[in-house]
């Protein structure tokens, strides 16, 4: 009798692999909606902003994640200095750079 039961599960297996198929099916889906509606546009944003960063240069306006605004007065390897009133100057990391409102005339090296 035992043998007979295991016999009769085991001859759906053909069509067991589809029905497993068909199981995984809307997860496969859920993954792929995930990937081009959140992945994708998340990574585009992070190329975008890093190459923000990397074109930022002496003279342009800048705002910063906090709200700072200022002209940037040096570009350091990580770190930019921002002028934020005549005079005042403020140390920044480069990473909190979130967009570039006017890109300036670069000051010339001997003009400060």
């Amino acid at each position: 009798m035992l043998i007979s039961t295991a016999y009769a599960q085991a001859a759906g297996g053909a069509e067991g692999g589809a029905a497993m198929l068909m199981q995984f099916l809307p997860l496969v889906l859920i993954v792929v909606v995930f990937y081009f509606l959140l992945f994708r546009p998340q990574q585009k944003r992070a190329k975008e902003h890093k190459a923000l960063l990397e074109a930022v240069r002496r003279g342009d306006t800048v705002v910063t994640m906090s709200g700072l605004i200022g002209k940037v007065a040096k570009v350091q390897d990580g770190e930019v200095v921002l002028e934020v009133a005549e005079g005042v100057r403020v140390r920044i990391l480069k990473g909190t750079i979130s967009e570039v409102r006017a890109k300036g005339q670069p000051v010339g090296d001997d003009e400060k």
